[in-house]
């Protein structure tokens, strides 16, 4: 694979990788060095890559690793998983303050869940993989992907549910 190559096939997936591991490390600094390692090691394994169906997938499964041993590293305590939401600049100080205060409420409930939960609900939900992509990058089988995230949506639905009862008594 040469540089021109490579460039076409991963440019795109550069910013797929570094809203995964923004979302994984939560600093825009620590994401950014994560994809740039996991693009160094790509770089290098470049003439192997060839046999590799999905490079996405691939390169998602990757940066996800990478993200992840990150976080188990004794340098990284620190990091916490978060979720980001879009901005939309239509809309009043009223409507801002709800949003934000139910995004916190949502995220506060994501981060209750499961890892394994959380994970499938980004890549689904969040940054709409289809179903074998996700098995390539959770490396599950394809009945396991879509039985975690019914369970996961289940288990979100029900606790924000909870999370309404409580706020209303």
């Amino acid at each position: 694979m040469n540089q021109q190559e490579f460039i076409a096939v991963f440019k795109e997936v550069q910013h797929k990788m570094y809203f995964l591991s923004k979302r994984l490390l939560t600093s825009h600094e620590e994401a950014a060095d994560a994809v740039q390692e996991v693009m160094v090691k790509l770089w290098t394994k470049r003439d192997t890559l060839e046999e590799v169906k999905n490079k996405e997938a691939y390169a998602m499964q990757m940066v996800k690793n990478f993200s992840l041993d990150r976080l188990k590293s004794k340098q990284a305590s620190h990091l916490r998983i978060v979720h980001s939401n879009y901005e939309d600049d239509h809309r009043n100080a009223q409507e801002e303050m709800e949003r934000e205060a139910k995004v916190t409420m949502v995220q506060n409930v994501i981060n209750t869940l499961p890892e394994q939960y959380k994970m499938v609900l980004q890549l689904r939900d969040i940054q709409q993989y289809d179903y074998e992509a996700i098995e390539r990058i959770m490396d599950m089988k394809s009945t396991a992907v879509r039985v975690t995230l019914s369970r996961a949506r289940k288990m979100l639905k029900e606790k924000i549910e909870e999370q309404y009862q409580i706020e209303i008594a």
